[in-house]
């Protein structure tokens, strides 16, 4: 049986072991946490959103960029400290603003196409992960960041989403809790809100009882590979960091923020910078916030600040961060959260809250990296940014796909493709 070697254990790493176990393969999961979905996978906005497939590379968010980097609590903080990675990051950024439209369309029609996965994967091994059907709400009370969502919404329409425009009164009609004085929105009903942490410990059980190998507590601190074999050198973090080196027929990369470091130990270049996000989760507690608490997913995009409702939990988050390799929450980047939370929905009581912070793969062009390196043996789904949660389930398909192939199709043909293993 092809074996392959799978490092990380969040979103992107458990959905490809899944979807490539349903092809025959064996899989062995690397992660060097003690558990799965721990870092960017933990505690994000909650949102599987087609209609937040806009990519980043917009002229006016270069704009907005210098103007938010000498203001403390900006919805994107651009640290102005020189560091040659970043600058060189920011320059391909740029450049990719010549493919902002059809970046935008092939992302929404992937957003489309995971649905069905992660859905199917759910139902199918019975993971219970706060999914709420209810759709997700665009919220607007600037005039021209509304026109601009309308021009966003023909790309959305090009890729095949449905997003309607609602008027104030809509707004509150959809959503009575929410509160601001708002000239119009864009409501989305077909997408839909889960908490990510669950699903991914769910979905990495399912794995195991499949016959996935898991091994918590390892780190990767070499590798190459040729057209035969992936070799990897793993430093066990619970045995006093013994090394061993092992073999695989294949390895994938869906290392988050580290693929960049991996993948040049096999001499590729993926271009991943880590963009940090804030979260805070707050539980209702009592009725009355329960009940002030929002049953609709809401997106401000003024605020760039998203409430979702978890169960009775409400998690609040947004910001972007560039600083590097730094995972410290910051209380000036979580005050906006706490004062947004304020403003849309008083009523919740927020004395009690966690908060949190991730790193985003970011790739330049805002598009995840999936598909085979140099070698061989070597694959990649990762870089999927802010949209690894929306992302994950159709990319870990198609690369399950792309590995099959290049393998022949044994696994495969071994234990036949499953309805849910169709390429998107």
């Amino acid at each position: 049986m092809t074996s392959i070697a799978i490092l990380g254990a969040g979103i992107t790493g458990i959905t490809t072991a899944y979807k490539l176990i349903e092809r025959g393969f064996e899989v062995t999961i690397f992660e060097k946490l003690q558990g799965a979905a721990l870092e960017t996978s933990f505690a994000n906005a909650g949102q599987l959103s087609a209609s937040n497939a806009e990519v980043w590379n917009h002229p006016s968010t270069f704009l907005k960029g210098i103007r938010w980097m000498f203001t403390r609590n900006a919805p994107l903080l651009v640290h102005p400290s020189p560091n040659p990675h970043k600058l060189a990051w920011l320059m391909e950024f740029a450049l990719a603003a010549r493919s902002y439209e059809d970046n935008t369309v092939r992302t929404t029609r992937m957003a489309i196409a995971a649905r069905h996965h992660l859905l199917d994967m759910a139902e199918r091994e019975g993971i219970d992960f706060d999914v709420k059907t209810r759709g997700i709400m665009h919220i607007f009370e600037d005039r021209a960041e509304l026109d601009h969502a309308t021009k966003v919404n023909r790309l959305l329409e090009r890729g095949g989403l449905t997003r309607r425009y609602v008027t104030p009164g809509e707004i509150h009609a959809i959503e009575p809790s929410v509160n601001g004085d708002f000239v119009g929105g864009y409501y989305t009903e077909s997408d839909f809100t889960g908490d990510i942490h669950s699903f991914t410990r769910g979905l990495a059980e399912a794995c195991r009882r499949k016959g996935a190998t898991i091994r918590y507590g390892s780190e990767i601190t070499d590798a190459n590979a040729d057209g035969t074999r992936a070799e990897l050198t793993i430093r066990d973090l619970a045995a006093n960091g013994a090394e061993t080196t092992e073999r695989f027929d294949a390895v994938v990369v869906c290392a988050g923020v580290k693929s960049r470091k991996i993948a040049r130990y096999f001499g590729d270049r993926v271009n991943i910078y880590p963009v940090k996000g804030y979260s805070i989760t707050i539980a209702l507690k009592d009725e009355a916030s329960r009940a002030a608490g929002p049953q609709v997913s809401i997106l401000d995009d003024h605020a760039k600040i998203v409430g979702t409702r978890l169960g009775e939990r409400l998690r609040i988050a947004g910001t972007a961060e560039f600083a590097g390799e730094d995972r410290t929450v910051r209380q000036a980047r979580i005050d906006p959260l706490l004062d947004w939370c304020r403003t849309r929905f008083p009523g919740v009581a927020i004395a009690d809250y966690e908060p949190w912070a991730g790193l985003r793969p970011m790739m330049p062009n805002m598009l995840p990296k999936v598909g085979a390196g140099k070698a061989r043996t070597v694959f990649y789904n990762t870089g999927h940014g802010h949209l690894g949660w929306t992302l994950g389930p159709v990319t870990a398909d198609m690369i399950a796909e792309t590995i099959a192939a290049a393998f022949g199709g044994d696994a495969a043909r071994a234990r036949g493709a499953s309805p849910g293993s169709r390429a998107a």
